[in-house]
């Protein structure tokens, strides 16, 4: 009787240490961001686009969430990647157009620009929060040199580990990149080789989840020279073009624009896939949350231009050079410069084939990723954007559909447009030049053919002076540089 009182004792012990021992917290999930350059919202299967070549992403877009209204906060590279990684508008951190690299004509080593790493970007906060931390690709926030000043490189902002771009651009293939810490001339297609190095970094971790940015260069021009597989979708391809019947349209250089763009993009899309594959093989793919989103939009014979923000007229007839804008120059802040593709695969959270059509921002990636990591936002820093993760959750919010975009262009030609859009309206301010000014109503108007500016309609003069002057409250909350008159 005492041996079995002994043992009833002994079992009873067992369960309450079994009860008492402290669980262990899930890993937070690793997040593989995805961000390329320069490719539209159109740049994707998904979005409608029947003549595209993106069956990875498209079949991304079909196991999670996809966002079909993700739109920047500037439509050009440097400013628009300084908003993704502080949450806030580069004119708070003076970056108002793209940054010149070394070797471009605009580069000025006496002139220093580039986000100052007192910021807290998101990485930062993820590598504190014990998360292994790398970007591969391109950064084009702050130009460095191998000998000289390191102080706008990733790793000044919380990155761990970079592979990449040391400037804004390269070629698609034999690139020069810098691989711990110095420049290699490498031989291949960039996107593959970069791809090569994101798949490494991949297969390196460890216990820690880790946060990968793989910033790819494509679909920025110049286009070609592709994998012959990226290029055979379109080889025999008469594309069809947004907008044949545009007064004096080059729609034979559209269309081979067209073709080299698309071809560019497949390109990213087969390496994507290798990535997806890798996450599927190393068994962490229910493990990681994978993120695809671009910088900004692309125009492609759209409105009759080219490019994005800084856009040019891709017409037959050149147009000469007027006060503050050079030769051909369109700046702009059409919905096609600002709107890019948004896919959110995140097991166990999104669902299969889910559609979120609020209309997101680009400063709300920056709380979302932290937020899916579990981490805390910083306070000794404004944070603009707002988390998706209660949409990506299905949860009922309220959500501000609203849009604010700024884009001071100061390199070729000057322009300071501000932005206020509505599901309904648009207008954009230029305080260079107010013969610039755009109003555009996009319910009836979502292409943005028609300038109803100079409409005399009350309906349309009380808009105006509606999101004029929501324009002066958001540039008064970020004590945007223009409220001072630097103009």
């Amino acid at each position: 009787m005492k041996i079995f009182s002994k043992i009833i004792i002994a079992v009873s012990l067992s369960s309450l240490f079994v009860q008492c021992t402290p669980t262990q917290p899930p890993k937070p999930p690793n997040i593989l961001f995805i961000y390329t350059d320069d490719q539209a919202d159109w740049g994707l299967g998904r979005s409608g686009n029947a003549q595209i070549h993106t069956p990875n992403l498209d079949r991304l877009a079909s196991e999670g969430a996809y966002l079909p209204n993700s739109f920047v906060t500037t439509p050009v590279c440097s400013p628009a990647r300084v908003s993704l990684m502080t949450s806030q508008y580069a004119s708070e951190h003076n970056v108002l157009d793209f940054i010149p690299q070394i070797g471009h004509r605009l580069y000025n080593p006496d002139l220093e620009i580039g986000l100052s790493p007192e910021s807290i970007t998101f990485p930062e906060v993820l590598r504190d929060a014990g998360y292994r931390t790398g970007l591969v690709g391109k950064w084009h926030v702050g130009i460095w040199t191998e000998d000289g000043s390191k102080k706008y490189h990733p790793t000044n902002h919380g990155y761990d580990y970079f592979m990449g771009l040391n400037g804004g651009g390269t070629s698609p293939v034999d690139p020069p990149l810098e691989v711990d810490g110095k420049m290699q001339q490498f031989k291949g297609l960039t996107a593959d080789i970069l791809t090569d190095y994101a798949m490494e970094f991949i297969r390196n971790s460890d216990d820690k989840p880790f946060l990968l940015s793989l910033h790819y260069r494509a679909p920025h021009a110049k286009w070609l020279p592709v994998a012959d597989e990226d290029w055979a979708p379109y080889d025999q391809l008469d594309p069809e073009i947004p907008n044949p019947d545009f007064h004096d349209l080059d729609i034979e250089k559209v269309k081979r624009k067209m073709k080299e763009y698309m071809a560019s993009i497949s390109g990213v899309d087969r390496n994507i896939g290798r990535v997806l594959s890798l996450l599927e093989a190393m068994g962490i793919e229910d493990e990681t949350i994978v993120i695809f989103t671009s910088d900004h939009g692309y125009n492609m014979g759209h409105n009759g231009i080219e490019h994005k923000g800084n856009g040019y007229w891709i017409l037959n007839t050149e147009i000469p050079a007027q006060e503050n804008l050079a030769k051909n120059s369109r700046p702009n802040m059409y919905d096609n410069s600002l709107k890019v593709p948004a896919i959110i695969k995140w097991p166990g959270v999104t669902s299969a084939g889910m559609v979120i059509e609020e209309n997101m921002l680009s400063l709300d990636w920056y709380p979302t990723v932290v937020d899916m990591a579990g981490a805390q936002l910083p306070e000794e820093q404004p944070i603009r954007g707002r988390s998706l993760v209660p949409l990506l959750k299905d949860e009922q919010v309220s959500w501000d559909n609203n849009i604010y975009a700024e884009y001071s262009m100061i390199n070729y030609s000057q322009s300071y447009m501000r932005t206020y859009r509505t599901p309904e309206w648009k207008l954009t301010l230029d305080f260079k030049d107010p013969g610039r000014h755009e109003l555009y109503h996009l319910s009836e108007d979502p292409a943005e053919n028609h300038n109803l500016i100079n409409s005399q309609s009350e309906e349309v003069r009380t808009v105006i002076r509606t999101l004029t002057d929501k324009i002066h409250e958001k540039m008064t909350e970020i004590n945007d540089p223009l409220l001072k008159g630097n103009y």
